[in-house]
């Protein structure tokens, strides 16, 4: 009983201080139930390359930023619930090692671990806590998941119309397939429901008739909605974060700096206690 109660109070002060970290921009992580099962770097594939980011692995949730001051602060949070996660693993191979793929709805991205014993830590604790909600929730893990976007270096020439890049001939990315577009082929807009409900995003000549085909539909069923619906309350729509809005807008980097993170000196990863696997996940969470 003592145990469980030192837990407790360390579990409470653990997630007051990683909730402190993101201030003032983050949002509140405190809830009755939630437990803080690990904390670690880990590299993060970008469109600007390789990026140190903090995660937080919690009973329910993933969250993670970027790094300020040597850990001590961190921006642009990103919080993402374990049951919209499906975990991908890598086998190592040239230029990459000890990587796995994260699958979400609104954006999928690669991880690197500084070992392969880390790596293989966050892939069982995030599996474990994740079956554990499931089964405490009986609710349906989500089905659709973002394309991870193909790196600038995978492609000299536009994968639509092989157009070669240049200066002048900038590469593009379209946010339904992930494939490397020139401008000409990136020109249409259109709203990907899982990736943003409201905003129109950046695709490709091929995949922008059906987008538009399911947008219309979507369109008249909302409208059909709407019609028994009273007063002006609207759903919150979540804003895009700034790190999505600067992914959003940076069409001019350099492929070059797709490679591996030196990841010597970074923290390892943190397995705190496996009181949470003990810990009752109230309804709270």
């Amino acid at each position: 009983m003592v145990d469980q109660l030192t837990f407790t109070q360390q579990n409470r002060e653990r997630i007051l201080a990683v909730e402190s970290s993101f201030r003032p921009s983050g949002k509140m992580l405190s809830q009755p139930g939630r437990v803080l099962v690990g904390e670690g770097r880990l590299s993060k594939q970008s469109r600007r390359g390789p990026q140190p980011k903090a995660f937080f692995l919690f009973n329910d949730m993933l969250v993670y930023g970027s790094i300020v001051l040597r850990g001590r602060w961190h921006k642009n949070q990103q919080i993402i619930p374990l049951e919209d996660i499906c975990l991908e693993d890598l086998e190592d191979g040239v230029g990459r090692r000890n990587q796995w793929l994260i699958r979400t709805p609104r954006k999928s991205f690669y991880v690197t671990a500084a070992s392969y014993e880390e790596k293989r830590a966050w892939i069982e604790h995030m599996e474990d806590c994740r079956s554990r909600l499931l089964q405490s929730r009986s609710c349906t893990p989500s089905s659709t998941f973002a394309m991870t976007w193909i790196p600038d270096r995978a492609s000299a020439v536009c994968m639509r119309c092989s157009d070669r890049f240049t200066v002048t001939q900038r590469r593009h990315h379209c946010r339904k397939c992930g494939f490397v577009v020139c401008g000409s082929c990136s020109k249409q807009r259109a709203v990907i429901g899982h990736i943003h409900p409201t905003k129109r995003l950046r695709v490709c000549t091929e995949c922008h008739p059906g987008l538009l085909q399911a947008e219309d539909r979507d369109i008249t069923r909302l409208r059909g909605d709407s019609a028994g619906k009273t007063g002006s309350d609207e759903d919150e729509v979540e804003e895009y974060s700034e790190e999505e809005e600067a992914q959003e807008n940076d069409e001019d980097h350099d492929p070059s700096r797709w490679t591996d993170s030196h990841m010597d000196s970074w923290s390892p990863y943190i397995y705190l206690r496996p009181e949470h696997r003990r810990t009752r996940m109230g309804s709270g969470l």
